[in-house]
């Protein structure tokens, strides 16, 4: 139990649904609809777990107006039960800053500036000329380099690294020379950037991730790239130095793209896909096979092979 308790009323009120049943029903915790127990509130948005409508022990459920005459406890009915599951996620949390008890313990260099609402967690590292906006949280362990702005309402999560050197080097006849990196990492409002990720910033202009992008972990950015706005990449991702990307990619995970490229708004990556060169018609793009046996790999190999050389 989460130690909130709503009415299920309270619940509709919030996400603009539709009740059906008693509208008194105590919810005190949110579950997977295949797990849940009395007092628990679940949803129905993917396909694959309508078979569990009929067996869930959920006090509600919310769901689609398609799905209602399925529903068989109190419920919500919603146009998009995903999106109103997030929002009464935002309703269960227990501690909005999990520092709050804590003593303040994170290095800020002089020069940089810090929103008296901002959340720094303990151990974080801000470096010179750095910003950090209203609201946002930087938690436990990340480093802001140097030369860092965050906007409002953003999130950085544990042990990341933001604003560090780019890999700039020139060759020269006894080794390479490095390429000070003298660019800012501009990070928009509403971001939210997952654990490990690593963001550079730029080498003369400026790295810029713009409002609404969310990253999963482990996710790199190189120096010079515009990541445009309403952006999301899962984990493990990479994206190389100077590419400029518009509004709205969604990159599957293990999946990578290559330098100095454009990529226009609207464009869907599938996972462990590596973009080689420009796209500019917005859609789905996918580079990976699925996973067969030996035998049925090395078949379809070489036919692609002979299709290729047509």
């Amino acid at each position: 139990m989460s130690g909130h308790l709503y009415s299920l009323n309270d619940l509709a009120i919030r996400v603009g649904g539709r009740l059906v049943g008693d509208p008194t029903t105590e919810i005190h915790s949110l579950s997977t609809i295949q797990n849940a127990s009395l007092g628990c509130i679940s949803f129905l948005a993917n396909p694959k777990y309508k078979k569990y409508l009929s067996q869930t022990k959920a006090s509600a459920v919310i769901i689609h107006p398609d799905n209602e005459s399925h529903l068989e406890c109190s419920g919500i009915i919603v146009d998009d039960p995903y999106a109103a599951y997030a929002l009464i996620s935002s309703l269960f949390v227990s501690f909005k800053n999990p520092y709050q008890s804590m003593a303040k313990n994170f290095h800020a260099h002089s020069t940089s500036v810090i929103h008296e609402t901002a959340i720094i967690g303990p151990n974080v590292y801000i470096g010179p000329n750095c910003m950090i906006g209203k609201d946002s949280i930087i938690h436990a362990n990340c480093s802001l380099v140097m030369n860092v702005e965050i906007g409002e309402h953003s999130i950085v999560h544990a042990n990341s690294v933001l604003g560090s050197d780019g890999f700039g080097y020139a060759a020269g006849p006894t080794g390479y020379l490095k390429i000070e990196q003298l660019g800012n990492l501009l990070i928009g409002n509403n971001v939210e950037i997952g654990a490990a990720c690593t963001i550079d910033r730029g080498a003369i202009e400026h790295t810029e991730i713009h409002d609404g992008v969310k990253l999963d972990n482990q996710v790199h950015i190189a120096h010079n790239v515009i990541l445009g706005q309403n952006s999301a990449i899962a984990a493990s991702c990479a994206i190389a130095g100077s590419t400029v990307i518009g509004k709205n990619l969604q990159m599957g995970g293990l999946s990578g793209i290559l330098g100095h490229l454009n990529i226009c708004d609207n464009v869907l990556i599938g996972a462990h896909t590596l973009i080689t060169k420009d796209i500019d018609m917005p859609g789905d793009y996918i580079g990976i096979m699925p996973a067969q046996k030996k035998k049925d790999w090395a078949k379809s190999s070489v036919f692609i092979k002979k299709r290729n050389a047509k």
